[in-house]
């Protein structure tokens, strides 16, 4: 039954890769021969040309190129990173340690809000954005990606800060810590794990987010999926291997992340650990 299990692990894995290994396949691929029906697993005649292509050509006459698309997504998901986990850091501690007038309330309609889905709201956040002169910047689109990810980030990190006992703290109060030193020290280390899952979510909920740059960005400030819209759509004639070096290049920046935090996600499980 093990072995099963394993082997059905192991197709399961498989069917999820191999559409990822065929796109940095087709990436390689001269675009001639891309719509062929007798394609191999490894390019016949690797080539470079599809990468050039997608990272100097502009998406569209007017319109920004692949270097500022990921300057812009870049600067967006940073501020988002930052505010998101600050602003959930903070409430989650007040939801988890504090018992105060409406705090149920508050967690059910965070709940609610998670729950409308961002398309519902389009118009409505296009007229707020607009009447705030924030249409097509770089603050304007932050704040819709920070509104968007803050009640996730809450709900999670709270389950985090509710998981660790207060009597930790407590006990590090008795053995001399003040109150903030005992947080900082004994309970801080322990939300490491909770602080790293929410900030890979508000990262990739930022840098994969479409709808909302589609409609609020335009010409120079296109972030990375809005610039691979229009760079797919920009002549009658697709130029498939550059879109899909494009779609590969966008994920780069997706792996270099993961592999920065992987090891503080692990690290962290035990940088709270107190002498027994």
């Amino acid at each position: 039954m093990r072995i099963l299990f394993n082997a059905l692990a192991v197709i399961v894995f498989l069917c999820a890769v191999f559409p990822v290994y065929w796109m940095l396949n087709l990436s390689f691929t001269p675009g001639d021969q891309i719509i062929r029906r007798d394609q191999s697993l490894i390019p016949r005649e690797p080539t470079f040309v599809n990468y050039v292509t997608a990272w100097t050509r502009p998406a569209a006459p007017g319109q920004t190129d692949f270097p500022n698309a990921l300057r812009t997504s870049l600067i967006v998901v940073a501020i988002v990173v930052v505010c998101a986990l600050l602003f959930a850091f903070l409430a989650s501690i007040a939801l988890a340690r504090f018992r105060f007038v409406g705090r149920r309330t508050f967690i059910v309609g965070i709940l609610v809000v998670q729950m409308i889905p961002g398309e519902g709201m389009m118009f409505t956040v296009y007229n707020l954005i607009d009447d705030l002169h924030l249409m097509n910047t770089l603050l304007g689109l932050s704040l819709v990606h920070i509104a968007a990810v803050i009640p996730f980030t809450i709900w999670t990190l709270r389950g985090f800060v509710a998981g660790v006992p207060a009597e930790l703290e407590e006990a590090a109060q008795i053995d001399g810590c003040s109150k903030q030193g005992a947080f900082w020290r004994v309970t801080f280390p322990l939300l490491a794990p909770g602080l790293v899952a929410t900030g890979i979510f508000a990262f990739m909920q930022s840098w994969n987010e479409f709808t909302m740059a589609l409609l609020l960005m335009k010409d120079q400030n296109l972030t990375l999926p809005t610039w691979l819209n229009s760079f797919q759509s920009a002549t009658e004639a697709t130029n498939y291997g550059a879109v899909l070096a494009g779609s590969t290049l966008i994920c780069i920046p997706v792996v270099i992340f993961f592999l920065i935090v992987q090891g503080r996600m692990t690290g962290g499980l035990v940088a709270g650990a107190v002498k027994g």
